[in-house]
């Protein structure tokens, strides 16, 4: 099943949130995208002023960018999560009914 683009941005979001220092293809390992679907995510969520970066020395990598969500980002979050749970238990009682009515059917 194909993923939104909505969908994708809330997992990418709620990863930041938890591990800002992911990177990129860590990211995209986690989340079963291309890295490059990663990077494309990624600068529109910074386009759209929902996650800023900074750069941080760390031991094991000469530079890195830690990935922080906005004010706005963490609004956003919310959003999407309440549209998405929305849409979840849509589905869910559909499939529910769905069940009911094959079992329905089996028993006649």
């Amino acid at each position: 099943m194909t993923q939104s683009p909505q969908e994708i941005h809330l997992k990418v979001l709620r990863h930041l949130e938890n591990d800002p220092e992911i990177t990129q293809r860590k990211l995209a390992k986690e989340l079963g995208i291309s890295l490059g679907k990663a990077n494309y995510c990624l600068k529109a969520l910074i386009g759209k002023g929902l996650v800023k970066t900074d750069n941080f020395k760390n031991s094991n990598n000469k530079s890195a960018y830690l990935y922080l969500l906005t004010p706005k980002g963490i609004k956003e979050k919310s959003r999407i999560t309440l549209h998405f749970l929305k849409r979840k238990i849509d589905e869910y009682e559909n499939l529910k009914k769905e069940i009911n009515e094959l079992r329905q059917e089996i028993q006649s």
